[in-house]
């Protein structure tokens, strides 16, 4: 590789030209360079789902590929699982709760739909929701909070990971109420939670407040409902037999 054919790739802003070109058979001008940026092409793409998915901060690889789909979700009348994977909620603004059990795959799926998320090129975020109450509180503490959100400003997909697993003091309840109103109608939620909405007065210390997240959560939502046994605890007694 000359360094000149390196300089001006650089300079065009062709990322991967240099590296491959020597790579793409040669049949005629036309043909080989239609394959040349061709490749250019997808590897730009593959190497923007790649940031994406980083930037998600998932804590895990689960996909939707590997999802076991079963016969205790209940999916609401205007939705089916054609039309939730196809993800068309994000572009409308709207929001997906999933409820039910600890162990019944909340997290799996909502995972899943967040990376497929990032595939079709949609900024995510994965955030369990003691852990950005924390940092919401500390924010605030720090003089940040406006800076804090506004890290949020160019994303599309935000996943809140189980939610009602730990109470929140009157500060972090209030702090993420506002933190979801600044949210409502501008960016699609996924949420999970193992309380049904007439317990989240338990993590929630201000019943008005519960009220009113719930209802900008619900207004433009899909809710799914998860019933069974805990997948972990079921492959666990398995193993013990």
């Amino acid at each position: 590789m000359s360094d000149p054919i390196r300089s001006m790739c650089k300079s065009l802003r062709l990322a991967y030209v240099a590296d491959i070109y020597e790579e793409i058979q040669f049949e005629s001008p036309t043909q080989f360079l239609e394959a040349l940026f061709t490749e250019e092409f997808r590897l730009r793409e593959k190497a923007k789902i790649q940031r994406l998915i980083k930037n998600a901060k998932f804590l895990d690889s689960k996909n939707l590929s590997n999802y076991e789909w079963h016969e205790q979700i209940r999916f609401p009348a205007q939705l089916d699982k054609e039309e939730l994977i196809s993800l068309q909620f994000i572009d409308r603004k709207q929001n997906v709760v999933l409820v039910g059990s600890p162990g019944t795959g909340k997290s799996h799926l909502a995972t899943g739909l967040g990376r497929k998320a990032c595939e079709l090129g949609y900024e995510v975020r994965f955030l369990r929701v003691s852990l950005l109450v924390e940092q919401l509180e500390h924010a605030l503490r720090e003089n940040k909070l406006a800076a804090f959100r506004r890290r949020f400003e160019k994303v599309d997909l935000i996943i809140l990971d189980e939610m009602g697993y730990l109470p929140f003091s009157k500060e972090g309840s209030e702090l993420l109420f506002q933190l979801i109103a600044e949210w409502y109608e501008q960016k699609s939620l996924i949420i999970t939670s193992n309380l049904e909405f007439s317990q989240w007065n338990r993590i929630f210390t201000d019943s008005r407040l519960t009220a009113a997240l719930v209802d900008r959560l619900i207004h433009h939502a899909h809710i799914l409902s998860f019933n069974g046994q805990s997948y972990r605890l079921t492959n666990a007694l398995s193993k013990s037999r």
